[in-house]
């Protein structure tokens, strides 16, 4: 297996194979990308056999801005017998893969490919106990284990492959399955919820994302950001000059600033998180973060940056390498991740983490 399959939103193909590609070259794992406009996958084929696999080892996929999920795969599968789907399959993937985890049947995230998802739903639950007769699969799920991927393109046409449970998404199709809770102001509120999952682990959710925080939302109307923030009994400063949703304001957690949010400066230097869904020119927010994060308004910042038609990797690698720059200019150690969310359009959400080094003896700054 010499190639590696990454899912996609459907539009940004050209985007994600620009980026595996250079993210490839840099590790010195060379080959050429695959693309079909709007199929909502890329596959990358490497020159050598063995690099499909260093590649999904060695490249951290939370680097990717652009893939949903990263996995190896073979040629495809054609043409499957109606009669019996599962023995090629099976064939594929036997000696490649043993005591794997758990086995996802998906599609990519288009029209067509969510027609398939009946299909591939019947499909798992015979394919699963024939792996786990071979060997291919442990008895119970492990989610510490290699994942089998059944990747649907088509009906009767599928990649086979794996990826590894430590670099990979844990979400079916790389989407988390997020609801939209009726009482939020707007869907924009899935952004954010998403970027936690994405961004944070679970298991520092308590501390990370603890109750009694305060936090700032820049461009918060009409509260869709604020809610999320509101849900996790955080006092918020809400700023925007438009009207915030009077559920929000009636929780008593909120306090509406009317005033612009590139001009606004907070009163207090308690606050842990700013996040920000403003409309603007991505290098405007990007700085605008950035001096957040130096003046030591905030330790933690979630916002999206728009997109430009064109040039759209590019436009966010300048933006990504802006904010680095500016933080090391003045002394700030911080950790940056993007991605392009499921619930994001034309625009990438980027988390921002300052981290403060641990000096013997000192106490630490966040004391």
């Amino acid at each position: 297996m010499n190639k590696v399959a990454l899912y996609c939103r459907p539009g940004f193909e050209k985007e994600c194979a620009a980026e595996i590609t250079e993210k490839a070259a840099k590790l010195e794992v060379y080959g050429f990308p695959r693309v079909k406009d709007n199929s909502g996958y890329v596959l990358f084929e490497c020159y050598q056999h063995e690099d499909a696999d260093r590649l999904v080892k060695e490249l951290p996929f939370s680097s990717l801005i652009f893939a949903r999920q990263m996995l190896v795969v073979g040629d495809l599968l054609k043409d499957l017998p109606v009669e019996d789907r599962v023995s090629p399959i099976v064939g594929m993937i036997q000696g490649v893969v043993e005591n794997a985890g758990e086995v996802r049947v998906e599609v990519p995230d288009t029209n067509d490919g969510k027609e398939l998802l009946k299909f591939c739903r019947k499909l798992t639950v015979p394919l699963r106990q024939v792996m786990r007769e071979r060997g291919i699969m442990l008895a119970k799920e492990n989610l510490r284990r290699p994942v089998v991927h059944v990747f649907f393109i088509a009906s009767g046409c599928c990649y086979v492959g794996y990826s590894y449970s430590n670099n990979n998404s844990p979400f079916f199709m790389g989407i988390p399955r997020l609801k939209f809770p009726a009482e939020a102001p707007s869907r924009s509120t899935l952004k954010l919820e998403e970027a936690f999952h994405v961004f944070i682990p679970a298991d520092e959710w308590e501390e990370r994302l603890a109750s009694g925080m305060r936090a700032v939302d820049l461009g918060a109307c009409p509260g869709g950001w604020t809610y999320q923030l509101v849900q996790r009994s955080m006092m918020i400063d809400a700023v925007d000059n438009g009207p915030m949703a009077q559920s929000i304001m009636d929780t008593g957690q909120v306090t509406h600033h009317r005033e612009d949010g590139f001009r606004y400066e907070p009163s207090n230097s308690t606050n842990y998180w700013v996040v920000c869904d403003m409309v603007e020119k991505p290098w405007r927010v990007a700085n605008l973060m950035a001096d957040w994060l130096i003046k030591g308004w905030c330790r933690e910042a979630i916002f999206n940056l728009k997109l430009p038609m064109k040039k759209r990797y590019e436009e966010v690698c300048q933006n990504l390498k802006a904010i680095e720059d500016k933080l090391k200019e003045n002394g700030i150690n911080a950790q940056i991740n993007a991605k392009q969310l499921y619930h994001d359009r034309e625009e990438v959400t980027v988390h921002v983490r300052r981290i403060w080094a641990s000096i013997p003896g000192r106490r630490d700054e966040r004391d």
